[in-house]
C-alpha cells in the first residue's frame, strides 16, 4: 500500500472543505427560507448591503466571487420584495448603488438571529471555540493569498 503524501492530504483538505461548505450552506440557508422566506445568498448580500451602505452591483460581485449579472438578478429579486433599494451613483452615472430599506434591515435583523444560531447548533456540537479559531485564522489566510493572487498582486 502507497504511503500518503502532502498532495493526498491537500486533495483531502479540498474534499472536505467544499463538502462542509455545501452541507453548512444548505442547512443554514434552508432553515432561513423556512423562517424568513429567504435563502442564503440573499442573506449574504443583505449583510453586505448593511456591512457596505450604498455598495455597487460590482463591489458584491467582487466580494463573493460571482459574475455581476447573477448578482445583478439576485439585487432585482431583493428589490421586487422592497428589501433592497438603487440609487444613481453620483460619481459615476452609469452604475448604481444599492442599499438596504428599512424593511430590508428589519429582515436581516431577524434572519441574523436565526443564522447565528442554526450555524452554532450545526457546528458546535462538533468543534469546540479553539478549533473554529483556528479554522477561521487558516481559512482567512488562505482567502486573503487567493484574492491578493487573483486581483494579480505580487505573492510574497
Amino acid at each position: 500500500m502507497a504511503s500518503k503524501s502532502a498532495s493526498d492530504d491537500l486533495v483531502q483538505c479540498f474534499d472536505d472543505l467544499v463538502r462542509v461548505e455545501t452541507r453548512l450552506y444548505n442547512a443554514v440557508g434552508e432553515t432561513l427560507r423556512r423562517e424568513h422566506g429567504i435563502v442564503a445568498a440573499q442573506y449574504e448580500i443583505l449583510r453586505y448591503f448593511s456591512d457596505h451602505p450604498e455598495s455597487r452591483i460590482a463591489d458584491v460581485a467582487t466580494n463573493f466571487a460571482a459574475g455581476v449579472g447573477a448578482i445583478s438578478k439576485g439585487v432585482d429579486r431583493l428589490a421586487a420584495r422592497g428589501l433592497v433599494d438603487r440609487r444613481p451613483n453620483p460619481a459615476d452615472g452609469r452604475s448604481m448603488l444599492v442599499f438596504l430599506t428599512d424593511a430590508g434591515a428589519a429582515l436581516l435583523a431577524a434572519a441574523d438571529v436565526t443564522f447565528r444560531r442554526r450555524l452554532a447548533e450545526l457546528v458546535a456540537q462538533t468543534v469546540d471555540d479553539d478549533q473554529v479559531e483556528t479554522v477561521t485564522a487558516l481559512l482567512h489566510t488562505l482567502r486573503a493569498r487567493l484574492e491578493r493572487d487573483r486581483l494579480g498582486m505580487p505573492v510574497g
